[in-house]
């Protein structure tokens, strides 16, 4: 028997998926993250969920990783001390950033320090063009001057090297990125025309430097999680997760660290894709709720949309413009702080608010028994009925409803001289309010109309709070997968081995000859494959432009069919601006800036076990749960016992090990031929 194990890392829970590719059997386990060293907890769950399901190490032929390690790096600033070299004249080009205001009436703006400190900064002379004849050449004496200065005297440990126009003429980048690796061979070193050779220096400077400074941490932590599962009997293929929804290997996750900002994340909207194509159901909203975060994706006929821009470590209100821009693919989402941990209190307003503050794995809720006293999500849902406090992740760990009531009359029912389970509902509903706000304002900036589209509804909290979400934005069905609690472990066993390049050349489409057409996109194709030369499937090669009129101020991204000719590029273009402008009226002349090549392997096969329940629709209990008018005698259904066809009218509570499906009043869920939830909710009455 061959299985694969996909492993998640959350900021409060570690999940697992164990998947045997001969008989099509799954098992799941859930773990608490151990923040200190989360390699720990892989090494530990993966033990757990073998142990327990009697299967050995040697017998996993794929391990597949997805992890938030990278982002939290950044966001928290725990990454190696980093110096940069650009070229003269161009030193401020962090502080100065695009010079735009992302709020025009706001005097209070605020923006993160860059990644690398100005007194981290050296200059090099030289200078090219954009279009890669040098003007200035490069003086590597006075480099390696800088460059000593920055190791011996500054003691960094990462180098970004960041060169004004390198997307266009790499070479000064490349000596002087064989001079810093011959002279230190222990200083991790990144370039920018390999990690980001695109035009816009800011967003091509900004990415390079946190390359640079998540590398020496990230490429330490692949290591021990390595020896790690070496030491355990581990004997096959190791993979990484990256933000655009593909899996890399270890040696090119080490490289470009940047790629898997958005790891665990991808997987998940991934996943999403995969039952909406299932299902026959194009369109759909992916809603995601851990432990820490909440994130929304949009599915547009049957795929993710991706990107090629995000931002990290917003500094003013989680407003667009006000954080770290990065220029990599990564699967589109809007993320918010709003998880089962994150923490509730009363604000300046007198008001209740929750998050972005999470009480994390350690010490977690105040129910969760492990010290903490702030009040949170986790701690409301128990107060409301929705968690068992003796059916925690299925058992294995209890919940202290006593903690959690204290934390809550202490920190807002107190305060506000509300009810206990007042207090808690207004946590509840306030984090309901804040997720559809923010997917409501994702949706309507790309264009979706979710309100006749179903939502997929996963992870530890979100079957939770997905009903509530749903019928605040109007949506008529919420989907919840059989395993929604670890779907992006899931995710993680269901995506290729995938690599990506863009390169920026600008050309005028009428300039472009066949052969000059050719070899570019040759020259990438080769660059993207190298990551993958030793997959074992038959590649598939995506090519895409991004193409605007001369004189425009943006591009828009044309797929090419796989034979294309220049000749056919102005009507690829003109029917992708007519598609998102609705006209194009009038002709003018085509120009193509940036080259993109896309690379992947065949998907892994993976079929979600068909639901296993049969017979009669019996609640193994009830309890009382909160909705909108109070509490109700609720029954209970143990989701292992349904089979496909089940309709259960709600109330209803329905529990997995995992996560717990809440079902409110005159609502109605069915169990379908896949194992997936879906119910209907009740148009207003």
């Amino acid at each position: 028997m061959t299985f694969r194990l996909g492993i998640d890392i959350g900021g409060t829970f570690t999940d697992f998926a164990l998947y045997d590719d001969d008989g099509g059997s799954l098992a799941i386990h859930k773990q608490l993250t151990t923040p200190d060293d989360p390699s720990r907890a892989v090494l530990e769950g993966t033990s757990a969920i073998l142990e327990r399901h009697g299967v050995d190490l040697g017998a996993v032929g794929e391990v597949v990783h997805g992890t938030t390690l990278v982002t939290n790096a950044v966001i928290e600033r725990k990454g190696a001390r980093t110096g940069m070299l650009t070229t003269a004249g161009f030193r401020d080009i962090l502080d100065m950033r695009q010079e735009k205001r992302y709020d025009v009436f706001d005097l209070r703006l605020v923006f993160p320090e860059p990644i690398v400190p100005r007194r981290l900064r050296r200059e090099v002379a030289e200078r090219c063009h954009y279009d890669g004849r040098v003007e200035v050449p490069l003086d590597l004496a006075g480099a390696k001057a800088a460059l000593i200065e920055l190791v011996e005297e500054q003691g960094i440990e990462s180098l970004a090297i960041c060169l004004l126009h390198a997307y266009a003429a790499p070479g000064h980048e490349q000596v002087l990125g064989e001079m810093a690796r011959e002279s230190y061979p222990d200083l991790a070193v990144s370039l920018s025309s390999q990690v980001c050779p695109e035009w816009r220096e800011f967003e091509r400077f900004t990415t390079t430097a946190i390359n640079a400074f998540t590398q020496p941490m990230f490429d330490q932590y692949l290591r021990r999680l390595e020896v790690g599962l070496e030491a355990l009997g581990f004997t096959g293929r190791l993979f990484v997760m990256s933000s655009s929804g593909g899996t890399l290997t270890p040696e090119t996750a080490r490289r470009f660290p940047v790629r898997v900002i958005e790891s665990g994340p991808a997987a998940g909207a991934q996943m999403s894709a995969f039952h909406g194509r299932a299902l026959g159901r194009a369109e759909l909203l992916s809603f995601d709720m851990g432990g820490t975060t909440a994130k929304g994706a949009l599915i547009r006929g049957g795929r993710a949309i991706k990107e090629y821009h995000q931002e990290i470590a917003r500094a003013h209100g989680f407003k667009a413009g006000s954080g770290l821009p990065i220029r990599a693919p990564v699967i589109d989402m809007i993320e918010i702080g709003a998880g089962g941990g994150s923490i509730a209190q009363v604000d300046v307003r007198g008001a209740i608010s929750v998050g972005p503050r999470s009480a994390g794995a350690d010490p977690g809720p105040a129910c969760y028994g492990r010290g903490g006293t702030a009040a949170t999500l986790t701690d409301a849902n128990l107060i409301l009925g929705y968690l068992d406090p003796a059916f925690f992740l299925g058992g294995e760990m209890s919940l202290d409803p006593a903690a959690a009531a204290q934390a809550i009359t202490e920190t807002v029912a107190g305060p506000l001289d509300l009810s206990l389970a007042r207090a808690a509902w207004g946590i509840h509903d306030i984090v309901d309010e804040d997720v559809a706000r923010a997917f409501r304002i994702h949706a309507s900036e790309r264009g979706f109309d979710y309100r006749g589209s179903s939502m997929l509804a996963f992870g530890g909290s979100g079957p939770v709070h997905a009903m509530g979400v749903a019928g605040k934005l109007g949506i008529p069905r919420v989907i919840f997968p059989a395993a929604a609690g670890v779907m992006s472990a899931l995710g993680l066993l269901a995506s290729p081995l995938t690599f990506e390049v863009a390169r920026t050349r600008q050309i005028f489409v009428d300039d472009l000859a066949a052969a000059d057409f050719d070899a570019t996109f040759g020259a990438l194709g080769d660059q993207a494959k190298a990551p993958l030369e030793n997959a074992d499937d038959a590649l598939t090669i995506t090519r895409r432009l991004d193409m605007r009129y001369h004189g425009q101020g943006h591009e828009i991204e044309v797929t090419l069919p796989p034979e294309v000719t220049v000749a056919a590029l102005p009507g690829l273009f003109l029917a992708e601006y007519e598609a998102i402008h609705g006209a194009a009226l009038f002709e003018g002349a085509l120009v193509i800036t940036t080259w993109k090549v896309e690379v992947a392997a065949a998907p892994p096969q993976f079929a979600a076990p068909p639901p296993t329940g049969a017979g009669e629709v019996v609640a193994k209990g009830s309890r009382q749960a909160y909705f909108a008018d109070g509490y109700m005698e609720t029954p209970v259904y143990d989701r292992y016992g349904l089979g496909a066809g089940a309709i259960i009218a709600g109330p209803a509570l329905i529990e997995e090990r995992e996560s717990t499906v809440v079902i409110g009043p005159n609502d109605t869920v069915k169990m379908d031929e896949f194992g997936n939830l879906v119910a209907e909710i009740a148009g207003p009455s």
